[in-house]
């Protein structure tokens, strides 16, 4: 069954249209068309605490767009979700009231642990888990969230004010940084080996540079990934490493974020399978319709 949704991050909006089926107990999103905006919300609203009327006209042609491909596909059900830029934002009521006169689209504002929650669902079939227990990571533009599950029961998540635009404003301080290493140091014993996976443009993109052939990158790696893009400057980027300009910018904070994840819980590897909100958010489409 297809199903339709939309992730409206601080840095990008996605929309994804999926094959949402189950395998062997498990539900998967197999991912048929994948649309992503450089919105840049988290560049409003970290800098100057609220979305521009700019941005709300890029917000509402991005949904208008979206309509035109739903219409395409004619998903079964379909979603749309906003994270940390719009809920931080001091006119995200006025930006929810806009974007659904104009598009009819009810936009839904999650906060930090339910995201946390979600992203946790998302599966994905090639997914090679080698040990019981398993960490999500989804490291975005305003914040980061973390799961972690024992033999797929589970046991706690939490979600830190630390993002990769955030990190670019100086806006990450050293109890959000303490926050995250206390948490990490509690919630698994320093020497287990877990599952780590990971989603998002950014960790996708470090792996596919600097990683391994089956989506996976080792402490080490991600620490020369560090050093190696601090050699080269915003534009030597873009051409060197092939990357956006809304890429370019973020993706050494994502970097070092994820160099301290894995220093803190003591992580030997994270894995990038290519999932994200959008994903979690399509499962849960297709739970709603099995449940009516």
């Amino acid at each position: 069954m297809l199903f339709a949704a939309v992730d409206i991050g601080s840095n990008a909006g996605r929309l994804l249209i999926s094959h949402v089926f189950e395998k062997n107990n498990q539900m998967y999103a197999g991912k048929i068309a994948l649309v992503r905006v450089p919105l840049r919300l988290g560049m409003d609203v970290f800098e100057k605490g609220y979305i521009s009327d700019e941005k709300i006209e890029m917000l509402v042609k991005t949904f208008k767009a979206y309509e035109l491909i739903k219409d395409i596909y004619k998903p079964v059900d379909f979603t749309a979700c906003a994270t940390a830029a719009l809920r931080e934002a001091t006119n995200r009521e006025a930006v929810l009231k806009t974007i659904k006169d104009e598009t009819g689209v009810a936009l839904r504002i999650i906060d930090g642990l339910e995201e946390a929650e979600i992203v946790s669902h998302a599966n994905n079939i090639y997914i090679n888990k080698k040990y019981d227990n398993t960490l999500y990571i989804d490291v975005g533009g305003g914040s980061t969230e973390m799961s972690f599950f024992k033999k797929d029961k589970f046991v706690a998540s939490n979600s830190f004010q630390i993002g990769t635009i955030k990190y670019l404003f100086d806006h990450v301080t050293c109890s959000d940084w303490d926050s995250m290493q206390n948490w990490l140091q509690n919630v698994k014993d320093p020497e287990e080996k877990v599952n780590c996976i990971c989603s998002g443009g950014n960790i996708s993109k470090l792996t596919s540079l600097f990683g391994n052939k089956d989506n996976t990158i080792s402490r080490l790696q991600v620490k020369n990934a560090v050093g190696e893009l601090e050699k080269h400057s915003y534009e030597e980027r873009i051409e060197r490493f092939t990357l956006r300009p809304d890429r370019a910018d973020v993706i050494i904070p994502a970097a070092r974020i994820f160099n301290n994840i894995m220093k803190w819980g003591n992580l030997e590897y994270l894995i990038a399978p290519q999932i994200g909100l959008v994903d979690g958010l399509a499962i849960e489409l297709y739970k709603k319709y099995k449940a009516q």
